[in-house]
């Protein structure tokens, strides 16, 4: 039995006896914390914590590691609820044309974007999508994640949307991180079936769906819809499709435009709608009393110019809201959710304990984790961050382009932060 005992914590946040599963509107900016805290772990789970003053000390030392967290925050590891880490080669190339001056929209539309990474992918062994993966994830792990969900997208044929979620499959076996496998094969039509991309709705419908499905390598069905991707028709078809097999909808919406997306996600009981950079009033009302968590992705904004998720508009409104690191070659090569937080304070107005709840127990519930991940509970998996010595919070997200996390522990097993390894 391994057994961990974190003590003299400054701060020990997110604190729940009872975690509710999400949180929302104006509950988002309730952290309850503990100040001179102590945490017990056991066999990789939370086992109790409480204020140092009511500690009730040690009887038993016996493989007991002990670590002194005297001035440091602990909270919940980050809960990155959509990337796209399996990927091959760079598009480094579409970076320096955004900077000549194209849009994201016009480097697709010539045949870049998702189709230039499909054809990559096609390309390239699994072995070598397991290693670059791998060592993304654990670059990721070093900033503070501690579950990660990983899209398919990048292969558009079933050859290499199987082979991509084979990848990931075998992550799952490689890092001790939590990680949950989505299904995007319609992230993008491809080149052989631009002149009837219906037919290609029919083979992931009648092909794909079901092979992904009998293999038993995902859970979730995402689909990019938007303008020159995915109509809301196409949508509604393939997530009826995928719940008949057993896959709950998550959705890309609303990135470049609003054409009806939300609220059909919602009409198919979506786990979250994610992207939301364009929001009308409808699509507001359409998320209100549901089950659906938005979810924002600030670094593609950053990355690749475009409006950020009107958060305050989302939370004022009284919904809840995720925060995520969208990490992919083309709009977001980054997979560090610390920059995420800070741009969500600087450019979305959130505040630091809105940012704090958004990348943990609501980034938890938007992959289905809210029971296990995203608070500081008893029988909830220690996946941890220890601060450097800070006064508060806030100053994680004041810090933007550092890492302010000096060591991790997930699921009970301790490694240092990324800072402290340089």
């Amino acid at each position: 039995m391994s057994r961990i005992l974190i003590k003299n914590i400054k701060t020990l946040l997110g604190v729940y006896d009872e975690a509710p599963s999400k949180l929302s509107g104006k509950a988002m900016n309730d952290l309850p914390s503990i100040d001179n805290a102590w945490l017990a772990i056991e066999d990789g789970l939370i086992a109790d914590y409480g204020s140092m003053a009511d500690w009730p000390g040690i009887s038993d030392w016996r493989g007991l590691e002990i670590i002194e967290a005297d001035g440091r925050l602990v909270l919940p590891a980050w809960c990155d609820s959509h990337t796209h880490t399996v990927y091959a080669g760079s598009r480094v190339g579409e970076f320096v044309d955004r900077i000549h001056g194209l849009t994201y929209e016009q480097i697709a539309a010539r045949g870049g974007g998702i189709l230039n990474s499909a054809a990559l992918m096609a390309n390239t062994e699994e072995e070598v999508l397991v290693e670059s993966a791998l060592q993304r994830l654990n670059e990721m792990q070093a900033m503070g994640t501690g579950a990660v969900e990983i899209k398919s997208g990048y292969g558009l044929t079933i050859e290499s949307e199987l082979k991509m979620l084979r990848v990931i499959d075998q992550l799952k076996t490689l890092t001790p991180l939590t990680i949950k496998a989505t299904f995007l094969g319609a992230h993008a039509i491809p080149k052989e079936y631009k002149a009837n991309p219906g037919a290609y709705v029919d083979h992931l419908i009648n092909d794909m769906i079901p092979e992904v499905a009998a293999q038993g390598i995902a859970e979730f069905i995402d689909v990019f819809c938007e303008e020159n991707y995915f109509t809301v028709a196409q949508t509604e078809r393939i997530l009826e499709a995928g719940i008949k097999h057993g896959l709950r909808p998550k959705t890309h919406v609303n990135q470049f435009n609003a054409i009806g997306g939300v609220a059909a996600s919602v009409k198919y009981n979506a786990l979250s709608v994610d992207h939301l950079e364009v929001l009308t009033d409808e699509d507001i009302q359409a998320l209100t009393a549901t089950s659906t968590m938005p979810v924002a992705l600030p670094g593609c904004s950053l990355f690749i110019k475009i409006p950020y998720t009107p958060a305050r508009k989302i939370i004022d409104a009284g919904l809840p809201l995720a925060l995520a690191t969208d990490y992919n070659p083309g709009s977001a090569p980054s997979g560090n959710m610390n920059l995420v937080n800070s741009l969500a304070c600087i450019y979305m107005g959130m505040t630091p304990n809105e940012v704090v709840n958004a990348s943990t127990l609501n980034g938890a519930y938007a992959m289905g984790l809210e029971k296990s991940h995203g608070t500081i509970t008893i029988g909830k998996k220690a996946n941890l961050i220890i601060t450097e010595p800070l006064r508060e919070p806030g100053e994680m997200m004041y810090s933007f382009g550092r890492n302010k996390i000096e060591r991790l522990i997930i699921g009970g097993s301790t490694s240092l932060g990324h800072r402290a390894k340089s």
